[in-house]
């Protein structure tokens, strides 16, 4: 396994200049239930809406989202729906974003009709012309491009068909790329692969390398032999075939194919997830991973779009998590700062259906006592929240002289340890309002209790949740430690 955190680093330090086709994603989510008495057509009760950027958009956001930098340059029409993706590419932080404007050709907008409750696609309705740009809009876009790219550490081309990447386009980016020894990702959309020629890593779908080579691509094997045939028409170093919920297989110049499976998960939506697949791959590219690495990385970043509804981006933080699912989360990550931050994964551990346990404490020094009640809170439910009283707090409780060590401290030794998955600080002597907000389905507390002491029971209680008490391990005390060695000292 690859030392997932350094190469989590290096990405934050890198550049990705992405180039290709730029749309408007739109998602109208509701629900049919009846047939419209105009027409034999169903009617949707629209509940909500929502607009991402997409197309090539997305795998700038996803660069973003995952701590890089991106430059993107995209064309957009003299429209409505071109001067709102101007707008928000503007509110990127991360993405410099060079749009050549084209008043020829509308923007490309695609607005799809979700089922809320089945997250099915029921209709999609396209505004577009899938022409080749103009002579004089090729022209724009080269000079657009070619002077970014001595900033970029690597070349992502993001072809939709959609007239960005043209083939003179295309040639002049990957040999001045390669000039300056820039490495190339294409995810191609063209049958003509030799239109590539000279790129680094091509990324088709099982679809799209079979019709390149006209081949059958049906089996492990024939899929290798497609992605070799393929390989020798756009003269690169590798082909990654995308398989759906099949996985990905990576097949190199140099060495053996490599084929990974898709990571089990409930799929929700699967739009984007290609832009995903390809962002994560330019990133580990430029990180100076081996190629088997980026296999396995795009490949859990696929996993965790496709549990996403819409358009959907992916952070470090997820692909950790997705990769490195016995750790789920290192130490620093576990502590929580911000109200929101813990209902985010309240929600997403809730629709995972894993059952939350809640204890806390002040953990000042901390003993084989209390390891033996958060062991035993965590045995009891899949995902255990450590409420911790912060330095404040703690002085009210226990008087002068108290905490030992101050708050990030103690968050910090409780988070390194495996049985704890988050840890909250808070200000209140008693943590009902945490309480409240968590809603746990096991409360548990030392067995010096009584289950009608334990702050909270009733608010667990009446969510349907449970008390735990659990026996507490004679001759440890946080209070009579700091005594001994207090008087030890003196």
């Amino acid at each position: 396994m690859f030392d997932f955190d350094a190469l989590s680093q290096a990405i934050l330090s890198r550049t990705v200049l992405c180039v290709g086709d730029l749309m408007l994603d739109e998602f109208v989510y509701g629900e049919v239930s009846r047939i419209s008495p105009e027409a034999p057509a169903p009617v949707i009760a629209v509940q909500r809406s929502e607009t991402n950027i997409g197309g090539a958009g997305n795998v700038a956001r996803n660069v973003a989202s995952l701590g890089a930098r991106c430059i993107f340059v995209g064309l957009i029409g003299e429209d409505e729906a071109g001067a709102k993706l101007k707008a928000q590419l503007s509110q990127e932080n991360r993405i410099e974003s060079v749009l050549v404007s084209d008043q020829s050709r509308p923007t490309t907008r695609k607005v799809r009709f979700v089922s809320e409750h089945f997250s099915t696609h029921m209709l999609r309705a396209d505004w577009e012309l899938a022409a080749p740009a103009a002579a004089d809009i090729e022209q724009k876009l080269i000079d657009a491009i070619l002077p970014h790219l001595p900033h970029a550490d690597i070349v992502l081309l993001s072809d939709y068909a959609k007239g960005v990447l043209t083939a003179r386009v295309i040639r002049n980016v990957i040999d001045a790329a390669r000039k300056l020894g820039k490495r190339v990702i294409v995810d191609p959309k063209s049958a003509n692969l030799a239109i590539y020629r000279g790129a680094t890593l091509l990324t088709p779908n099982r679809k799209e390398v079979a019709e390149a080579t006209r081949s059958r691509a049906d089996s492990e094997k024939s899929i290798a032999e497609a992605a070799q045939d393929a390989m020798q028409l756009a003269d690169c170093e590798a082909i990654l075939v995308t398989l759906s919920e099949h996985g990905m297989t990576l097949v190199p110049r140099d060495g053996e194919a490599v084929h990974v499976p898709a990571h089990p998960v409930k799929v929700r939506d699967v739009s984007g997830a290609g832009d995903t697949v390809a962002a994560v791959l330019a990133l580990t590219l430029a990180a100076d991973a081996d190629w088997e690495t980026a296999l396995r990385m795009a490949n859990a970043a696929a996993a965790v779009a496709v549990s996403k509804k819409g358009t959907a981006i992916v952070t470090l933080a997820e692909l950790r998590r997705k990769i490195l699912p016995h750790a789920f989360l290192a130490a620093e990550e576990k502590i929580v700062a911000v109200s929101s931050d813990l209902d985010a994964q309240l929600a997403d551990w809730r629709r995972q259906g894993q059952r939350i346990g809640f204890t806390n404490g002040c953990f000042d020094i901390l003993h084989p006592g209390h390891v033996k009640v958060l062991t035993a809170a965590r045995a009891a439910c899949d995902r255990l929240v450590v409420g911790l009283n912060s330095d404040a707090s703690v002085k009210r409780l226990k008087g002068e002289g108290r905490p030992v060590q101050d708050e990030r401290a103690r968050a910090e030794v409780l988070a390194a340890l495996e049985a704890v998955d988050l840890v909250v600080i808070f200000e209140d002597d008693t943590p009902i309002k945490l309480i409240t907000q968590i809603k746990p389905s096991v409360l548990v507390k030392g067995g010096d209790y009584t289950r009608d002491k334990v702050v909270g029971h009733e608010i667990v209680e009446a969510h349907g949740g449970e008390v735990l008490l659990v026996e507490v391990l004679p001759g440890f005390s946080t209070t009579s430690l700091v005594d001994r060695a207090r008087k030890g000292k003196a």
